[in-house]
């Protein structure tokens, strides 16, 4: 039985713990975060490759019960003309329905499966370090604590504390060019069908929003515009980016700004960044996923989705191929042209006015099948 090591306890390492301990490892989580680490506010639309690669190791059941399906999206324009409608997903099969829910309730989800399986998660252990020698890996953390393994996996996100041991000369992460805003309305009616996601190309925005069984809108607006500093984002007045978004939106014929008028509470600001293509991901005991591998820009909307099928083709691979260094090539050869091909048509996207495509290019739904190696009771191929 391989034992593993998981840093970072968010979607990615929780959803590798799972489809580990499924491929038969020990396997135990260690998150930074002194509590449940959960994001304050954000969501996500989880697309149907992702529900398919929770099903894979159990989870789908669990997820499912948070959020709501989506199985259309409409694109408008900036005047509120229609361009395009098309489904998400196929009908009759639900793994193939997106959802939407909030960050926070789908690493809640995993960690209700993770519980449910026994996989002891310790919260407080920040990687300080990590030592690879021929017979495993010790991991060092800033509590004073340390763990030994034979395998480590980093799944710390953009800011992963393992890529470098990896990757010395590792790029850092870099901005992408958007202020990524978002925020939830229970006082706004906006135009909607039960299930669809609205996908707006604004004269200088691109903004989406889908409104719940209850009621409640979920929006995001991206915004072309210089990198904001943690003071900035923090330390703004109450209201301040709530306004500086009603200016960007005001010009449009949309339900855009009307929506953030409506919004309870603050208007929440991130940046968009991503990593460069062509990074080491792995030696012969460690190896990063996810985010902490290949983030992307925000805008083809697959990082969980992304995440989770990392997980399961992982696991796979240490089921199938004989030692881990053979099982981490594998891995990494399975995934890296997927995985880094959405990174380059992410920030293609985040490049063009408004996220719209180039004209060879018509959909940016982010919508594609499952990678065909995440199929549980298939062999990975491993040349």
């Amino acid at each position: 039985m391989v034992d593993v090591l998981v840093v970072g306890g968010g979607i990615a390492g929780t959803a590798a713990a799972l489809a580990l301990r499924k491929a038969g490892a020990d396997v135990a989580v260690h998150e930074a975060h002194p509590d449940s680490g959960d994001d304050i506010g954000a969501f996500l639309t989880l697309a149907g490759n992702g529900m398919t690669a929770l099903a894979q190791f159990g989870a789908d059941a669990e997820v499912a019960r948070h959020g709501f399906a989506l199985t259309a999206m409409r694109v408008s324009d900036a005047g509120g003309a229609e361009l395009a409608t098309s489904p998400l997903g196929h009908p009759g099969d639900p793994l193939s329905r997106y959802r939407c829910l909030r960050r926070a309730a789908l690493c809640r989800a995993l960690r209700t499966e993770a519980r449910r399986q026994g996989i002891p998660v310790h919260q407080g252990r920040r990687l300080s370090t990590a030592v690879e020698r021929a017979d495993g890996v010790t991991a060092a953390f800033a509590d004073g604590s340390t763990a030994t393994a034979d395998l480590l996996v980093g799944a710390d996100g953009l800011g992963s504390a393992v890529r470098p041991l990896i990757d010395p000369a590792t790029v850092p992460r870099r901005y992408a060019g958007q202020n990524v805003f978002y925020g939830y309305a229970t006082r706004a009616d906006p135009p909607h069908e039960p299930e669809r996601i609205e996908m707006i190309r604004g004269s200088g925005s691109s903004f989406g929003y889908a409104v719940s069984p209850e009621g409640e809108t979920s929006w995001f607006a991206r915004l072309p515009g210089p990198e904001l500093s943690a003071a900035a984002i923090g330390g703004a007045a109450p209201g301040h980016w709530r306004r500086h978004l009603l200016e960007a939106l005001a010009a449009d014929a949309t339900p855009a700004a009307a929506i953030v008028a409506a919004t309870d509470g603050p208007a929440m600001v991130t940046n968009a960044y991503d990593l460069p293509v062509g990074g080491v991901w792995h030696t012969r005991r460690m190896v990063v996923i996810g985010d902490a591998a290949h983030a992307a820009s925000p805008a083809t909307g697959q990082g969980a989705s992304m995440a989770l099928e990392d997980a399961v083709v992982l696991a796979k691979a240490l089921r199938d191929a004989d030692g881990t260094a053979a099982a981490l090539a594998a891995y990494d050869r399975r995934r890296r042209d997927l995985v880094e091909g959405n990174t380059r048509r992410s920030a293609q996207l985040t490049r063009s006015p408004a996220g719209r495509p180039p004209p060879d290019r018509p959909s940016t739904t982010g919508d594609r099948p499952p990678d065909r190696h995440i199929a549980w009771d298939e062999p990975l191929p491993l040349g």
